[in-house]
């Protein structure tokens, strides 16, 4: 489904990660691991079609990103680490601007089974008032709206409560399964990214994140 062949980003004379190779499957979660600068929220805004690399191929349902960006475009999802919503919209009103934006038409009740999928109730309360961890599944939701095949996640579980990340897991667990999508997503957390992924790949050279990758397997 995904392939990345000899992908590198450098910034001037900087090379942020070089010669990257990465071949994914539909219904995967991959989790990237690597020291702070290693370039894995960097890889995540050029599978975004955000940044463009320096150099190399990436391919999505066996179509380019050189020749067909802007058609896979609504084929993939990104959420940032940074929380991207309207803190004095509600919940809801978050929803229904977001799906205006969206390829596909949303009923509002498919909004609320959206939200309800992330076990997110509060439709008419102001993002404001919501907790951390309430912000980081609306997120989520919102990213689904489109319904897409590649599900693009920095740090979705960062500076939450534990049981909002356990929900979160679970969640992106089922979906990968039942909506058959490719989940690729950043975590500084071992403990999820054993629970939650079914596979692991590094980015950067550092020898701790290999040791740690083969106790992993």
């Amino acid at each position: 489904m995904l392939e990345v062949k000899s992908l590198s980003k450098k910034y001037g004379e900087k090379t942020v990660f070089e010669d990257l190779e990465l071949s994914a499957e539909a219904g995967e979660i991959i989790g990237l691991v690597g020291e702070n600068g290693a370039g894995k929220s960097t890889l995540l805004k050029i599978l975004a079609t955000l940044s463009l690399p320096s150099s190399g191929e990436i391919s999505l349902m066996n179509q380019t990103y050189r020749k067909n960006e802007k058609k896979l475009r609504e084929y993939i999802a990104y959420v940032p680490q940074d929380i991207a919503l309207f803190e004095e919209l509600t919940v809801m009103e978050n929803m229904k601007f977001f799906q205006k934006l969206s390829r596909k038409k949303v009923s509002k009740e498919d909004l609320k089974a959206l939200l309800s999928s992330v076990n997110l109730q509060a439709d008419q309360v102001k993002v404001s008032n919501l907790s951390g961890g309430m912000k980081r599944k609306l997120n989520l939701a919102v990213s689904l709206i489109s319904d897409p095949k590649l599900l693009l996640l920095d740090e979705p579980t960062a500076g939450i409560d534990l049981r909002s990340r356990i929900e979160i897991g679970a969640f992106l667990k089922k979906l990968a399964l039942e909506k058959n999508i490719l989940i690729i997503y950043t975590s500084h957390d071992m403990n999820e990214i054993e629970q939650v992924c079914s596979r692991v790949v590094i980015i950067g050279e550092d020898p701790f994140y290999s040791k740690i990758l083969k106790d992993f397997l």
